[in-house]
């Protein structure tokens, strides 16, 4: 009579290289994760009038904005700029982000729901 339900032999060997695997892409991940948080990613807006860098963590590090951007008659389009270049920069940082994301797992999707 035939064993049932199972992989005789097999199961637990290829349970571990698995669970090997699983987590050697976990360590990997995390020193990608912490290598992202370190970087920083600039944009700019206006032809350069305004330029904002932000971090891997999603903070804003800074905002410059040149003299000549500055007209108290115009302060929205200042606005604007800075919204821009905020945007671009973000951006910027989640593509980043991705791209190194999919590379790391092989372009594998909906894992689990887990969001980097």
């Amino acid at each position: 009579m035939a064993k049932r339900g199972g992989f005789p032999g097999g199961m637990p060997g290829n349970m571990t290289n698995l669970m090997k695997q699983a987590q050697r892409m976990q360590r990997q991940m995390e020193e990608k994760t912490k290598e992202l948080e370190e970087k920083q990613y600039t944009a700019a807006a206006g032809g350069g009038a305004v330029t904002v860098t932000v971090s891997g963590k999603k903070e804003v590090v800074s905002v410059k904005i040149s003299p000549e951007a500055v007209d108290p008659d115009d302060v929205e389009m200042l606005e604007d700029m800075i919204m821009a270049a905020v945007n671009e920069a973000f951006h910027q940082m989640e593509e980043d982000s991705s791209a190194v994301m999919a590379e790391l797992t092989g372009g594998l999707g909906g894992l689990g729901g887990l969001s980097f």
